[in-house]
């Protein structure tokens, strides 16, 4: 049985104060029924780690740089974010593939080093606007997946997060028949290369517009195995309820 995750991406977002809400959701989910993992900004991750080190609750990073060390002046390893105190990582969001022309060579790259280093990594797949009605999903995520997701993969390593990037920070969410579509396809691309032990193994994310109000119906899709949540993360209060309709899904 796969165990639910209910992730969280702070993006560039929060300062110190904002350690405050960690504590908070440390206190209101002291005996979670599912993962629960915080991604701050990297300023913020070893303090975060600190914060919420005798809970359930564990911390990631955003990215990191698919070397171990060398003259890459602002990036941050994976032994970096390990030491850190930091337990997973994300690699391929959306805004890392467009914002920094990042390929799904290089997502593979950064994926392969947070392996090596023992982190979990969650890569990122996801469609634009333009390609689904063009009615090219399918071929995007199965290009993605194909050249993001490193050989050395197992259920307990790797996470795929789905995230359509027409719905991420806009408030517009695919039909729970198109996130069932797209998940359902993920599960058997991942059974026809791996075998099904890790296809069946890796859990799968929804990730784009996830809130309180429609978390439960997102849940209860086929292989949506939890959700890697942006906006929603940033508080306690709004992040709390996703996790808890996560937990009533996986009871």
């Amino acid at each position: 049985m796969r165990r639910k995750l209910a992730a969280g991406n702070w993006k560039m977002n929060g300062e110190s104060t904002a350690l405050g809400e960690l504590e908070k959701l440390a206190t209101a989910h002291s005996a979670p029924g599912v993962d629960i993992l915080i991604c701050p900004p990297a300023t913020l991750l070893h303090r975060a780690a600190q914060t919420v080190s005798d809970s359930a609750i564990a911390i990631g990073g955003q990215d990191c740089h698919p070397a171990q060390s060398g003259a890459h002046t602002g990036d941050i390893s994976a032994d970096m974010l390990l030491d850190a105190g930091a337990t997973a990582v994300i690699v391929g969001h959306s805004e890392r593939r467009e914002n920094h022309d990042e390929g799904d060579e290089h997502v593979r790259a950064k994926a392969r080093a947070a392996i090596d280093a023992g982190l979990l990594a969650i890569i990122c797949v996801g469609e634009s606007l333009a390609e689904r009605e063009a009615a090219n999903t399918l071929d995007i995520i199965a290009g993605q997946l194909a050249g993001s997701i490193p050989d050395i993969v197992t259920g307990e390593n790797l996470v795929i997060a789905y995230e359509p990037i027409w719905a991420i920070g806009t408030g517009k969410v695919p039909t729970l028949e198109q996130i069932g579509e797209v998940h359902d396809f993920i599960r058997a691309r991942l059974e026809r290369r791996f075998g099904t032990g890790v296809g069946r193994s890796v859990r799968l994310l929804y990730g784009g517009s996830v809130k309180p109000g429609n978390a439960a119906d997102i849940f209860a899709v086929s292989n949506v195995d939890g959700a890697l949540v942006g906006g929603a993360s940033l508080k306690a209060g709004d992040f709390s309820p996703i996790i808890q309709a996560l937990e009533t899904i996986g009871a």
